[in-house]
């Protein structure tokens, strides 16, 4: 009985260790490695699909200034080219100054309402009041210009009046200000507040660029 019993279990012994090496055999051998690649590469590939499409939106949004919610952010100081010149009609009793915002900054951006301007003169610092046109918002486009006027009254009166030694231009919604050289007259005709304030139109109110 003992020698049945070990031979038994030798041949249950062997019986495992040549079952084990036929399943060995399978794996080596078998499909199964190669039915899971393609899950993998599927995964990857749907992985790397996405991260391109992220890649992909994120270059959007920096190329047209979109935020989040898809509408394009405002226009910063430093993105902006700055410059005025004097476009008053000859004999008009009112002087007219544009004020030209050129988008440099490499994205669409947006600009809504009024800049803030103010004068430099010898007796001080002068704010221009709000025409109260209509403001709307506009989309300046990268490499576009946009243009506001500034209006203020022609020193006529052959006094010296108020000299006016540059002009001050914060963008909208920013508070970083630009000091710009004053274009036009020299100097506003000295008034006791009766007289035509110097006033800013909104923005598009002397032109825009496609």
């Amino acid at each position: 009985m003992r020698v049945t019993k070990l031979t038994i279990a030798a041949l249950a012994v062997v019986a495992g260790l040549s079952l084990t090496a036929c399943q060995n055999e399978d794996v080596a051998a078998g499909p199964e490695p190669t039915a899971s690649a393609p899950t993998a590469n599927g995964d990857d590939t749907e992985q790397g699909e996405g991260h391109e499409q992220d890649q992909d939106q994120e270059g959007t949004d920096a190329g047209t200034g979109s935020n989040e919610d898809g509408e394009v952010a405002d226009c910063r100081t430093d993105e902006l080219e700055v410059t005025a010149s004097d476009v008053t009609i000859e004999g008009d009793t009112v002087g007219t100054v544009a004020v030209e915002f050129a988008n440099g900054g490499g994205r669409d951006c947006t600009l809504t309402g009024y800049a803030g301007v103010d004068l430099k003169t010898n007796a001080g610092q002068l704010s221009a009041e709000r025409t109260g046109e209509e403001a709307p918002s506009v989309v300046l486009r990268d490499g576009k210009s946009v243009w506001f006027a500034v209006t203020y009254p022609v020193n006529d009166s052959g006094g010296s009046g108020v000299r006016v030694t540059g002009l001050v231009v914060t963008p909208p919604n920013e508070t970083k200000s630009v000091t710009l050289d004053w274009p036009g007259g020299s100097s506003l005709p000295v008034t006791d507040g009766s007289g035509t304030p110097v006033k800013v139109g909104p923005i598009g109110s002397a032109g825009q660029g496609d």
